[in-house]
């Protein structure tokens, strides 16, 4: 763990502001707005709506900047699906979906609520020291207007902090010398991250890449020699160092927002993404190491 307590805390802030962004990926809605403008495979709308804020990108700078995803995927879907929808319909799509799901997940009350409306403001307030240069996926974002209604500013500020923080793990990860498969192999042998059924249904990747990975893995001894993703010492260390090192790249935004404004932010997160789970926001097997 990060020694910093100043990087601790924007880690655990990080940790509950990021998935209120990632609630549209697993909600009916955007499947049901994308499917209306023409985009009805579930990769291409995941494709669209994460790149779509830089434009009708090729399948390059997607598989650049998603790091984790296998390119053949990518390129089936990436560049046809802008023939289908621009990048400024799949954009507002996304919006469309994004407000159906939050209203579904946390109701009118909590939406028009002052909380929602501080808690936008501080997001946004952290967002002023996010930096654009060799952050791709954020510069994009940044560009975008932010939304007038408070529940979707604070999703656009979300939006910002976790691209911020992704841009900077993927150098961490280049750092490290972990290629796109043994990256998704080391974080599910931490037991906290995505289980490899749903890794192995949206990334492209087959199962045998997935065990070759963790072969790669178990020879820089970073995975133990049995057929469990359990990571050694070395292995735990590499991961942890991975994390400390985005502490490091992302800390702007967390010191510019002040010690009183992420525990206030962190409070409120924890609010709205608990109200958010309990209302079935994500699956209930979508952690772990079960394949």
């Amino acid at each position: 763990m990060t020694p910093d307590p100043r990087l601790r805390a924007a880690r655990r802030c990080h940790n509950v502001v990021n998935p209120f962004h990632s609630t549209h990926y697993f909600s009916p809605d955007l499947g049901k707005e994308l499917a209306a403008v023409g985009v009805e495979d579930r990769s291409a709308a995941y494709f669209a709506v994460r790149s779509a804020a830089m434009g009708a990108v090729g399948a390059g700078t997607v598989s650049s900047t998603f790091y984790n995803f296998k390119h053949d995927l990518v390129a089936r879907h990436v560049p046809a699906v802008w023939q289908v929808a621009s990048p400024e319909t799949v954009l507002a799509a996304r919006a469309r979906a994004v407000d159906s799901t939050l209203r579904r997940l946390l109701g009118e009350e909590t939406l028009a609520s002052k909380e929602m409306a501080e808690a936008a403001e501080l997001a946004l307030r952290a967002t002023e020291a996010c930096t654009r240069h060799a952050r791709p996926l954020y510069a994009a974002h940044a560009d975008l207007p932010v939304p007038e209604a408070p529940h979707l500013a604070y999703w656009h500020a979300a939006t910002l902090l976790r691209e911020h923080r992704g841009d900077g793990h993927l150098a961490a990860l280049l750092a490290a010398e972990l290629d796109p498969v043994e990256a998704l192999v080391s974080h599910v042998a931490t037991g906290k991250g995505m289980a490899p059924k749903w890794l192995l249904a949206t990334r492209g990747w087959t199962r045998a890449e997935f065990g070759e990975a963790a072969d790669r893995l178990r020879a820089r001894g970073l995975l133990t020699g049995d057929e469990e993703l359990t990571l050694t010492e070395q292995g735990v260390q590499l991961r942890a160092t991975l994390e400390e090192r985005t502490d490091v790249l992302d800390r702007g935004p967390y010191e510019h927002l002040g010690d009183e404004g992420v525990a206030r932010l962190t409070e409120l997160a924890t609010g709205f993404i608990g109200a958010a789970l309990g209302n079935g926001a994500f699956p209930e097997d979508l952690i772990g190491k079960t394949a």
